[in-house]
Order: C-alpha cells, then structure tokens, then sequence
C-alpha cells in the first residue's frame, strides 16, 4: 500500500506500481470510439502510461499537454493517457483545450487499477487512479515507474522521458 498526499493529507494506494524490470500485466481499456484496447494490441511500441485521477483537474490536463507534446516528438513511442473519466469526457477535454493526438484511454470497467496497484481506497478520491507514470519498452518490460507523492503535484517530465533515450 503506497502513502501518498492529497493536498496534504494523507491517502492510499491499494498496492505498488510493478516493479522496474518486471512484465507489465495485460489490461482492456476503452478509447474515445468505445473500443477495447489491450497491451498485447499496442505491439512493441515503446508505452508511456501516464494515469491520474481525473482530467478534470489543472494538474491532470497539464500532464496530458506535456506528455502529448513531448513524447510524441520520440520515435516508436506511444502516450496513454489513462483515467476512470468516461471516455466521453476524455474526448470532450482534449477537443476544447485543443489537444490533439492524444490517446485517452479510460478504465471505468477495468480491473487495471487494482492490477498495476494504483487504486485510491480512502480519502476524498477513494475509487479514483493515483497519479503516476509508468514507463514501457518494446516488450512490455517496467523500465520506469514514478508514483507522485503529492496528487496535486505534476510527475518529473524530464526523468520520465530520460528512460526512454
């Protein structure tokens, strides 16, 4: 169980991110068009899964800009960005703050919160994902995990996106 702050207080996690080096489990997530998308269906891209609470929030919406417009300048690299807001909420953010390109992928019917150990079980956002990055190479192997201490709190861009050069 990871202890992790919102706005200060304290809430937790129902386990910890995979471990570097690790397999990443398999998940279903649904994209914008209601479709399943799993790991194995990603291929051997290279993953970024950046996953927060909820889009909704400022500190959510800046990660997904910055990811968008970082890691997509990287070769065979592909950006999730994933939270349990319905897939119509994803898409109606990123239509009106203009972001395009972004893969949105929402885990409103999916055990992938429990599975990759990211699920808020007290506190005010219990049901909601935590806010971390966690990092895939080709083979779906961990290769970088960071779970943000402070929900309210951006990731560290710069180390996220140093493992993948």
């Amino acid at each position: 169980m990871a202890g992790i702050t919102l706005k200060g207080n304290p809430i937790h996690t129902i386990g910890e991110l995979p471990a570097v080096g690790s397999e990443a489990p398999d998940f279903a997530l649904i994209n914008g068009n209601l479709e399943e998308v799993t790991l194995t269906s990603l291929g051997s891209t290279r993953k970024v899964l950046n996953v927060f609470p909820s889009i909704d929030t400022p500190v959510c919406a800046m990660s997904v800009r910055k990811f968008n417009e970082e890691a997509a300048k990287l070769d065979n690299t592909v950006v999730l960005n994933i939270s349990a807001d319905l897939p119509f909420a994803q898409q109606r953010f990123c239509g009106a703050e203009g972001i395009e390109n972004a893969q949105t992928l929402s885990c409103f019917r999916s055990p992938f919160p429990e599975d990759y150990g990211l699920l808020i079980v007290d506190g005010p956002i219990a049901g909601l994902c935590s806010r971390c990055v966690i990092i895939l190479d080709g083979d779906n192997k961990v290769i970088y995990t960071e779970q943000v201490a402070e929900i309210a709190e951006e990731p560290d861009y710069e180390k996220a996106l140093s493992a993948l050069k």
